[in-house]
C-alpha cells in the first residue's frame, strides 16, 4: 500500500493555548507534533526523528487546526472562467484552508444530488481541500419550489447547509417549509438576508455618500429585516439558521436579541465587512463593489465588537472570484464580489488580534473549529493532539508583506487588499497529513493529487 511519508513538526506553539487577548504569542510552551497515516500520532516535546519522516522546524509559528471557509464560490460547474474547484481549492491552502463549502450557484445550480456530487468529487481529486458542496434551497435558485434537500442530504456528498446565496429566499412560506426541512436531518439554512425590493438597482450603501455619488442605496433595513422575520421562523419551527456575510450594526443587534431568546441562530462576518467603508466606492474602482455593499465606519466597529463578544460566530471569506472583463468596467455594469481566501487570515490578524479584540484561540474558534461545528464536517480535528485527522496551518505571526497578485492562487484577481501591508505569513499547509503549502509555496498540483489519492487509501476513503 502507497503511503505519504511521514512529517514531524518541531517546537510550534498551540493557538489553542494561546487564550488572552494582546499576550505575547511567544508565551507559550512550543510542542512537536508528530504525523503519520494522515493522522496526528504523537503530540509531545523532544521527540526524535525517524528515517522517514519530513522535519518541519515550527520554532516562532503557530499552529492552527486547519482553516474552514463556509461560505465559497468555486464557480464550477459553468463559471470556469473565473475559477474551478481545484484553483480555487489551490487559493484556499495558500491561505491555509483545509476545507470549503462551495456555494451553489453553479451552472446547473446544485440542487439535485447528481451536482453535489460531482462537486465534491472535484475536490477530491484535486486534493488541496476537502470541498463539502452546499445545496440550493429552491430550484435553479428561483425562489418558487424547494430543491431536492433530501436527495442531497442522501447522496455521497451528505449536505448539511442549504443556501440560495447570491439570492434571498425571500418567500417566508418557502422558507419556512426549508427550516422545517433540513431540522430533521440536523442541516441549516445559510440565508442571504437581502429584501429583493428594498435593494432593486441598489449600487452601494445607501446613505449621504450614495446621495453624493449619484448611485442607488442599499439600505440596511433590506438586510436587518430578512434577519429579523427568519430568526422568528427558525424559532417558529425549531430549527438552525445562519445569517450570511452580516453587515450592519443593526444586524448585529437582531441577532444578539435572538440569542438571548435562545433561537438557535449562527451568524458569519467577511473580512472586508471587518476592514473596508463605503469611502472606498469614491474611487469607483470596482473590486470595491461587493454584495452585500461595504457599509458605514460605525458598521465595521460594530462587527468587529460584535466578533468580540461572540455575537458573530464564524468568520467567512465569500470569495467570489470574477474574471477580468467584469470588473475593468463602469461601477453600474460590474460584477459584485471580492475573492479573499488568500487574504482572509491576515486580515483577521490585522483586524482583530492586532486591536486586542481577541486572542489566537478565539481566532481558531472563528476559522476553523466553528465553521466546522456549524456545516456538520464531522471528522474535522477538535484539537491538535494524537488521534486527531492532521488538518492544521503554521503560520508566521510575526512574517508581514505586501499583498500583491503573487499571492494570488486562483484564476481571478478581484482582490480589494492589491497594494496593501498585511501582516502573517501561511508557512505549512498540512490537509489530511500531507503538505499542500511548504515553505510558503504551493506544492505541485500532480503531487498533491497523489498524495490525496494515498492518502484516501489509508483512511479507507473517509472524507
Amino acid at each position: 500500500m502507497t503511503t505519504n511519508p511521514g512529517i514531524l513538526i518541531r517546537g510550534a506553539r498551540l493557538a489553542a493555548t494561546l487564550t488572552e487577548r494582546g499576550s505575547d504569542t511567544l508565551a507559550a510552551e512550543p510542542v512537536d507534533l508528530r504525523i503519520a497515516d494522515g493522522r496526528i500520532v504523537e503530540r509531545g516535546t523532544g521527540l526524535e526523528a525517524r528515517a522517514d519522516e519530513r522535519v518541519i522546524d515550527a520554532a516562532g509559528l503557530i499552529a492552527l487546526t486547519g482553516l474552514v471557509d463556509l461560505h465559497t464560490h468555486l464557480r464550477e460547474p459553468g463559471f470556469e472562467q473565473s475559477e474551478t474547484v481545484l484553483t480555487g481549492t489551490r487559493a484556499a491552502a495558500a491561505g491555509g484552508f483545509t476545507s470549503v463549502f462551495a456555494m451553489a450557484n453553479t451552472l446547473p445550480v446544485q440542487d439535485t444530488a447528481g451536482v453535489v456530487e460531482q462537486v465534491q468529487a472535484l475536490g477530491d481529486a484535486g486534493g488541496y481541500a476537502t470541498v463539502r458542496p452546499i445545496g440550493a434551497v429552491t430550484e435553479d435558485l428561483a425562489g418558487e419550489k424547494l430543491s431536492e434537500i433530501g436527495a442531497m442530504a442522501q447522496s455521497r456528498a451528505q449536505v448539511r447547509v442549504f443556501s440560495d446565496d447570491g439570492k434571498c429566499v425571500h418567500d417566508p412560506l418557502l422558507m419556512r417549509r426549508a427550516l422545517e426541512y433540513v431540522k430533521t436531518f440536523g442541516g441549516v439554512i445559510a440565508q442571504h438576508a437581502q429584501d429583493p425590493r428594498l435593494t432593486e438597482g441598489a449600487q452601494m450603501n445607501e446613505g449621504t455618500l450614495s446621495s453624493e455619488l449619484g448611485l442607488k442605496g442599499w439600505p440596511a433595513v433590506a438586510e436587518e429585516s430578512i434577519i429579523a422575520r427568519d430568526v422568528l421562523l427558525a424559532e417558529h419551527t425549531g430549527s438552525r439558521l445562519h445569517i450570511c456575510h452580516l453587515s450592519t450594526a443593526g444586524s448585529v443587534e437582531v441577532v444578539r436579541w435572538a440569542k438571548a431568546r435562545g433561537v438557535q441562530v449562527t451568524a458569519e462576518v467577511t473580512p472586508h465587512h471587518l476592514i473596508l467603508t463605503e469611502e472606498l466606492v469614491r474611487s469607483y474602482d470596482a473590486r470595491y463593489k461587493v454584495n452585500p455593499p461595504l457599509r458605514r465606519e460605525e458598521d465595521v466597529q460594530a462587527l468587529r465588537r460584535a466578533v468580540a463578544e461572540g455575537v458573530i460566530d464564524i468568520i467567512a471569506t465569500d470569495h467570489a472570484p470574477h474574471p477580468i472583463e467584469a470588473k475593468e468596467c463602469e461601477w453600474d455594469a460590474a460584477a459584485f464580489g471580492m475573492v479573499g481566501l488568500e487574504s482572509a487570515l491576515p486580515i483577521a490578524l490585522l483586524t482583530l488580534i492586532a486591536e486586542g479584540h481577541i486572542s489566537w484561540a478565539e481566532l481558531e474558534q472563528l476559522l476553523s473549529q466553528r465553521p466546522a461545528q456549524i456545516g456538520g464536517l464531522s471528522d474535522h480535528p477538535s484539537v491538535l493532539d494524537a488521534g486527531q485527522v492532521a488538518d492544521l496551518v503554521l503560520v508566521d505571526p510575526a512574517g508581514s508583506s505586501t499583498f500583491d497578485l503573487a499571492r494570488l492562487q486562483g484564476l481571478s484577481e478581484n482582490s480589494p487588499y492589491l497594494g496593501m501591508e498585511l501582516p502573517g505569513r501561511i508557512v505549512h499547509t498540512v490537509r489530511r497529513g500531507y503538505l499542500t503549502v511548504a515553505d510558503g509555496e504551493l506544492i505541485d498540483a500532480a503531487q498533491v493529487a497523489a498524495a490525496a489519492h494515498a492518502a484516501g487509501a489509508v483512511q479507507g476513503g473517509v472524507r
